[in-house]
């Protein structure tokens, strides 16, 4: 089995001004797409071939592992976006996060503070536990929380190429202008 770079479910430019078309093309169109042809000639011809991203990404170490996961990561950060979905959390999500996190603005301040102090490159993530207790985490380089034992349900990516362009080294504005374009009912759906 190969895996192949799904298409967006929106036109490059339609997360502008936040995220650019430029942006877009770049880190998803070039830097997505290295990953996961890099990692379709990892394991051609070894057990990892008949393996979904996920299990590839428990199982592997390395280089295999490096692309596998960021692969997996930058599809699961770019498809949570929508120029037009839903911008505050509803329902279960939004209860667990007032209860853990005292307040939604609350909770996004923390998650903005998670992803300004990691130092160097890498993810912040919130994910879910099996009783669905929230873990807002860092991730350096390629990490993913599956392989804590942790679902994950949000990710913004805090690599320098993932808002260099559009913000040079403001990562902190970069942050906090991503919740105008997170779906949350795409998020809520993941914490599910």
């Amino acid at each position: 089995m190969s895996f192949t770079q799904p298409r967006l479910p929106y036109s490059p430019d339609a997360l502008e001004p936040i995220i650019s078309q430029r942006t877009v093309e770049y880190h998803y169109g070039k830097h997505e797409k290295a990953y996961i042809d890099t990692l379709n000639k990892l394991i051609e011809g070894t057990p990892f071939a008949d393996m979904t991203l996920e299990d590839i990404i428990l199982k592997s170490e390395g280089k295999t592992f490096n692309n596998a996961s960021q692969a997996w990561n930058h599809i699961f950060y770019f498809f949570q976006f929508n120029p037009v979905g839903k911008r505050e959390p509803v329902g279960k999500l939004r209860k667990q996060i007032e209860e853990q996190f005292g307040s939604v603005e609350e909770f996004k301040r923390k998650f903005e503070e998670a992803g300004t102090t990691l130092f160097g490159s890498g993810w912040v993530w919130l994910s879910r536990d099996k009783e669905g207790k929230l873990f807002i985490t860092q991730g350096k380089d390629a990490a993913n929380p599956m392989c804590e034992g942790l679902n994950p349900i949000l990710v913004f990516d805090v690599w320098e190429h993932a808002y260099y362009l559009d913000y040079q080294n403001l990562r902190a504005s970069y942050l906090h202008q991503l919740w105008d374009l997170v779906d949350w009912d795409i998020v809520a759906s993941r914490y599910e």
